[in-house]
């Protein structure tokens, strides 16, 4: 009877246990970004937790190209002004000479200024400000989509949730204070920069590093005085809500785009740093749309995709660069596919070239036709192709891009060039170059047998960090020191303060003690010597 009784207790805990797990959690993802290719990693993640079983709520401004059916969407769309506004923001970029991220950051914060007026204005939407405004919606954990929006994770304390950041970058200065990464600029290169496997830093890549960093300083503080302002603007109606600075240290955890382990640079990092670089890149690809799958399927010499990212538009390059190009693609063997917006104003027509106004990209460059990606070194797109083992040639425009096609040659994946000085010769000479060396495809595709070598894939690393701070009501525990620390303590420079004050009153009194030692012996002496 009692060993009956037993099983039966068992099984209805394994019930319960199921029942139980069988109920998702309520997770709020905040994805304001006037950023289509940042809303992508974002949208993945978001997926993922939903595929798991979650009840996953997104915010967004822009019409996701991922998305889930289980996701409930609340869209705050741009107008038609703000759309324009945002493509003549681009258009401006492209022009510009951007090799110098830190620089070029600086000389864009008032073109930016839009992007973050439209983050805020976002989060004190009506329809946004329901979430928290209705007593009814109960949200186990907060997903932050960041870019340089601290001021979003007063939404965390509005919803009482803690919150886990998402970023589309890896670990850099901008982020590393949320969760206490150490900042070490002797060792680990600045964004423009990359080490080699097996070598030290040289002078000039310290010195370079140093003076980013120190650049990065400044942009920080004028992004740090410009989030308080939209933080007080936002939340300053609340009596209840943290001040900016103690609000920021209610973070958990970051996911960072990035694989350190293969694309480096190593450094250290903090438990609260989950690396999930690849998140958007599917286990097995989805059929290509019909026109593209045949016409890759045709492509004898191979093929050959071509995209300038989600932001810069053909109408944004100029009416000269764009001739170039076509010139020099339209006389290839290799088919091209070419993503241009404007169908009824293409380059040029030609039978070895397809323009389409979207593409999967990811899908296409797993099929095994693609030997060469054209692109402008955004960080998604660097990934999808170092995952799929795709040669590349870069034409990067702003932000982290020049950094990321160097350090991509620099690995032997591929070529750069400028696009903002493109001529059909050299761009000529490089697809050659790529297409004719077996060297640049070897060793992309050796990269991408270590890129998915890990514990966890992206996806389950997404999954699992995020129910373990549901789980644990938040991570604190994980949180380093560093946080609560401000930069004289962090840098032990009271400490050296102290130690230096300790010597120099040693050195007053040893020296108190020689001059009353000579002035007693001295006089002593000459008084002898006087009698």
């Amino acid at each position: 009877m009692v060993n009956k009784s037993g099983r039966f207790l068992l099984l209805a805990v394994a019930i319960v246990a199921i029942v139980n797990g069988s109920q998702g959690a309520n997770i709020l993802g905040l994805f304001p970004s006037l950023s289509p290719s940042h809303l992508i990693i974002q949208m993945s993640a978001a997926k993922a937790l939903a595929e798991r079983g979650h009840n996953v709520t997104v915010v967004t401004t822009l019409k996701p190209v991922v998305n889930h059916k289980n996701i409930n969407m609340v869209q705050v769309p741009i107008s038609k002004e703000e759309a324009q506004q945002m493509s003549d923001t681009i258009g401006a970029m492209t022009k510009s000479d951007n090799s110098n991220m830190a620089l070029s950051l600086l000389r864009m914060m008032g073109q930016m200024d839009f992007m973050f007026r439209k983050n805020a204005e976002t989060l004190m939407d009506d329809r946004v400000k329901e979430l928290y405004l209705n007593k009814d919606n109960k949200f186990d954990l907060v997903l932050s989509g960041y870019f340089m929006n601290d001021f979003q994770l007063g939404f965390a304390r509005k919803v009482n949730a803690p919150v886990i950041v998402l970023a589309t970058m890896p670990p850099n200065q901008m982020l590393n204070p949320l969760i206490g990464n150490p900042l070490e600029v002797a060792y680990v290169p600045s964004i423009n920069d990359s080490v080699e496997k097996g070598k030290a830093l040289t002078f000039r890549q310290r010195l370079t590093g140093y003076l980013t960093s120190t650049s990065f300083g400044l942009f920080q503080y004028l992004t740090e005085r410009r989030n308080r302002k939209l933080f007080k603007e936002i939340f300053g109606d609340d009596p209840t809500i943290p001040e900016y600075s103690e609000m920021l240290k209610n973070t958990s955890l970051i996911f960072f785009a990035s694989h350190a382990a293969s694309e480096g640079p190593i450094r250290p990092n903090v438990p609260g740093a989950i690396e999930i670089g690849g998140i958007q890149i599917k286990d097995k690809p989805d059929p290509l749309p019909r026109n593209m799958a045949e016409f890759l399927g045709n492509a004898t010499d191979g093929a050959i995709l071509l995209s300038l990212g989600s932001n810069v538009k053909g109408s944004h390059l100029k009416p000269d660069t764009v001739v170039k190009m076509f010139n020099v693609l339209s006389k290839l063997k290799q088919r091209v596919i070419w993503k241009w917006e404007d169908l009824e104003k293409t380059p040029g027509k030609s039978d070895n070239i397809l323009y389409s106004k979207w593409l999967p990209q990811d899908d296409i460059l797993a099929h095994p036709k693609i030997k060469l990606f054209i692109n402008h070194a955004g960080k998604g797109g660097i990934t999808e192709a170092q995952y799929h083992g795709k040669p590349m040639l870069s034409l990067p425009v702003f932000a982290d891009q020049p950094g990321n096609a160097e350090a991509m040659v620099k690995k032997g994946f591929g070529l750069t060039l400028s696009l903002l000085t493109l001529e059909e010769q050299p761009f000529q000479e490089a697809i050659l170059e790529i297409l004719s060396n077996p060297q640049y495809a070897q060793k992309v595709a050796s990269f991408s047998s270590l890129y998915r070598d890990r514990p966890m894939t992206a996806r389950e690393s997404v999954i699992y960090w995020t129910e373990y701070v549901i789980r644990h009501h938040g991570a604190a525990h994980l949180q380093s020191p560093l946080v609560h620390m401000n930069f004289i303590a962090a840098n032990n420079i009271d400490l050296y303060a102290l130690f230096a004050g300790i010597l120099v009153i040693l050195v007053l009194i040893l020296r108190a003690l020689v001059k009353i030692i000579h002035r007693r012996f001295f006089s002593k002496s000459k008084k002898e010597k006087t009698h």
